[in-house]
Parts: structure tokens; C-alpha cells; sequence
């Protein structure tokens, strides 16, 4: 264990950065319904530039890419990013390290949970439940990830990023699938599925594979990482804002060719979570950060994204939220009667008018300073 890892200087309290918080909103919108009123403004007009975005809100049935694939890993990678900050102002008020080990674990764990109670486990019905989820994978990937992070200095971080990105890279590659042989990354065929399908209880995602599967869970520890070595360099570099976010940028770019070199040999597929595909989206996510850093918190043009900052103050909260509130049947009984008369309009601004909703309802929750911290 390095002194590095063990001794953390009390930092001097820094402003928070909105950055990051916007970034994540802009994450959940596509979420809470952005993504339909892009398909519904893009089904309404055709215009090619609407019908090229809807079209990058669909996630590739295998391989590929498309933006919709990044929403899931750029919230891990800022869940990541929230690393150092979260840490080291733990131990500046005098958390001891079994203390954020044991605050990790918990974090970990609660997620977790919640991905079982949005999957339904409350209806109890154990045989037919989903077990995977898009918040346990956050909550295993975090959790491992902290604790890496609070065992190594700079240099064991990278070496872990490495290593869990060749290793699984090699798993699938040359270990053999009882019926299918080594190296088949055809669906179903694959290490990671042969693993869900033979220790997963439940039903998977897929029928016979799951996205948010057992062996996927190591690359996306590497996301977080990615992460926690983004934030460990906005927290301490001396450089000036532009050259944080110059270096973001620089680095994203970097991951991005990383990324697309080995697509060559590990398909870019956020099914499997490859390797190429964490580089892949470590690159954009670095890439947004730079841009929503720069503009927000370097140049300071804050107003356009409190918006988003809304959002993302409480994104858990909305995701869960989401399946345990019908805010359809609220916005269909506020809307109807007047959007019945807007004609072809209607798909369109029921859309906006649902996220509206939604967004009223994160703002409250803002206003009463009422937020689900996990």
C-alpha cells in the first residue's frame, strides 16, 4: 500500500463543481424523455438532422455504437469523477479509512438494492425476477472501484485500468464456452453470457444473455476509475482551467484512438462492455467533461445549465422514481384535453410537456433542499 493511498492531506475546501452536475443532468435528460421527444420531433418534421439524432437514441442490437450507448457508462464515469472529491473531504473531517471502506461497501450494496427494488423485487416473484440491473452494475463497479482507489497511488490505478481491460479482453478471447469454443463474441455465445446463464437465478434481459451481467462488471470498474483518475486531476493540478480542460480533451481523444484501434480486434459492444468500448466512451465522456468544465466552470456561463443541474442534483432519485411514480397518467389527465387539439403536434408536446413534469418535480425536491443521496 503506497503513502500516497494512506495519507491524505486535508484539502482547502473547493467550490463545487457545477460542471459536473450539469454534465450529469444533460446524462439523465435522454432518460426522463429526452429521447422521445426526439423521436417525436424527428417523426413530425423529417428533417435530417432530428432524424439522425433519433436515430443515435437507438442502442445497436450487437455491435457498434451510437450516443445512446454512452449514457450508462458517462454517469459511472462521473460517479467516478465524484471519487476523490467524496473522499478526501471525508477524511479532512477525520473519517478514518475502515470508515470509507465500510461508507463504499454500503454505497455499493444500497445501489444494488435499489436495482432489485426498480427490477420488482417487491412483488416477490423470485423465479421470474431480472437480477442484473443498470444500478447494481453502478453500485459493484463503484464500490470495487473505491476500494482500488483508496489502495493505490496514480501509478496502481493505471496498472489496474490496464489489467482489468487486458484481462477481460483475454477471457473472452481464449477461454473456451462449453458448445461455442473460445473467442465466439456472437450473442449468446460468449463468456459472459455462459456465466449469467449458468449462475444468474432469475430470468436475463435477453433470454439467454444479460447487458448488465456478472463478468461485464470487471471493464466497468475500469470506467469508474477512468473516472476516479479524471477527478484526482481536476482536484490537484495547479494548471489553469483552460489547460484541464485542453488536457481532458487531449485525453479523450487519446482513449477515442485507443478505442477504435482495438475495435479492430474486440468489437466496440456495450453488451459485452468490451474493452475497446470502455476506451471508447472514456474518450467522449472526457470529451463532454472538457466542454461542460470549460464553458461552466472556467468561463462561467452558468444560467442555460441550471436546467440540467436540476437534474443531475437528484438523478437516482428520478431514475427511481421514474418506475414507482405513473407520471404518464399525471401528464395524459393535465394535457389531454388542451393537446387533443394540436393535430399532428400532439406526439411532440406531450413529450416536452412529460419531461416538464418530471422536471417540476426534481425542482421542488431542489427548492426543499431534498435530495436521495446514496
Amino acid at each position: 500500500m503506497s503513502d500516497e493511498a494512506v495519507k491524505v492531506e486535508p484539502a482547502p475546501k473547493a467550490e463545487r463543481l457545477m460542471s459536473l452536475d450539469a454534465l450529469r443532468g444533460f446524462d439523465m435528460f435522454w432518460i426522463i424523455g429526452g429521447e422521445s421527444i426526439a423521436h417525436a420531433a424527428a417523426k413530425l418534421t423529417g428533417w435530417a438532422g432530428l432524424v439522425w439524432l433519433s436515430g443515435q437514441l437507438e442502442h445497436p442490437e450487437w455491435h457498434g455504437f451510437t450516443f445512446y450507448d454512452l449514457i450508462f457508462p458517462l454517469f459511472l464515469f462521473m460517479a467516478g469523477v465524484s471519487m476523490p472529491y467524496s473522499f478526501e473531504k471525508r477524511l479532512a473531517r477525520g473519517d478514518t479509512k475502515a470508515q470509507l471502506y465500510r461508507h463504499v461497501i454500503i454505497r455499493g450494496l444500497v445501489l444494488v438494492l435499489l436495482g432489485w427494488v426498480y427490477s420488482g423485487i417487491l412483488k416477490l416473484d423470485f423465479a421470474n425476477m431480472r437480477y442484473p440491473s443498470v444500478l447494481g452494475r453502478i453500485g459493484l463497479a463503484y464500490m470495487l472501484a473505491g476500494l482500488v482507489f483508496l489502495n493505490t497511488d496514480l501509478r496502481g490505478r493505471l496498472w489496474w485500468i490496464v489489467g482489468l481491460l487486458v484481462g477481460y479482453w483475454a477471457a473472452l478471447k481464449f477461454i473456451p464456452v462449453p458448445g461455442f469454443g473460445a473467442g465466439d463474441l456472437e450473442p449468446g455465445h460468449t463468456l459472459t453470457d455462459w456465466i449469467d446463464h449458468t449462475l444468474l437465478p432469475g430470468r436475463l434481459y435477453k433470454g439467454n444473455r444479460d447487458p448488465e451481467g456478472i463478468l461485464g462488471t470487471v471493464p466497468a470498474v475500469a470506467t469508474a476509475l477512468a473516472g476516479g483518475l479524471t477527478g484526482q486531476f481536476l482536484k490537484h493540478s495547479q494548471g489553469s482551467g483552460y489547460f484541464k480542460a485542453g488536457m481532458m480533451a487531449l485525453m479523450g481523444v487519446v482513449c477515442l484512438g485507443l478505442g477504435w484501434l482495438w475495435d479492430f480486434n474486440f468489437p466496440i459492444n456495450k453488451n459485452l462492455w468490451s474493452s475497446s468500448f470502455v476506451l471508447w466512451c472514456a474518450g467522449w465522456s472526457l470529451i463532454f467533461l472538457a466542454a461542460f468544465y470549460l464553458v461552466i466552470d472556467v468561463w462561467k456561463f452558468r444560467r442555460w445549465a441550471f436546467f440540467f443541474v436540476v437534474i443531475g442534483s437528484n438523478s437516482i432519485l428520478i431514475y427511481m422514481a421514474q418506475r414507482l411514480i405513473d407520471f404518464n397518467y399525471t401528464a395524459h389527465f393535465l394535457l389531454d384535453g388542451v393537446l387533443g387539439l394540436t393535430g399532428g403536434y400532439e406526439p411532440l408536446l406531450f413529450a416536452i410537456g412529460l419531461v416538464m413534469l418530471k422536471w417540476l418535480f426534481l425542482y421542488l425536491m431542489y427548492r426543499k433542499k431534498i435530495f436521495l443521496r446514496v
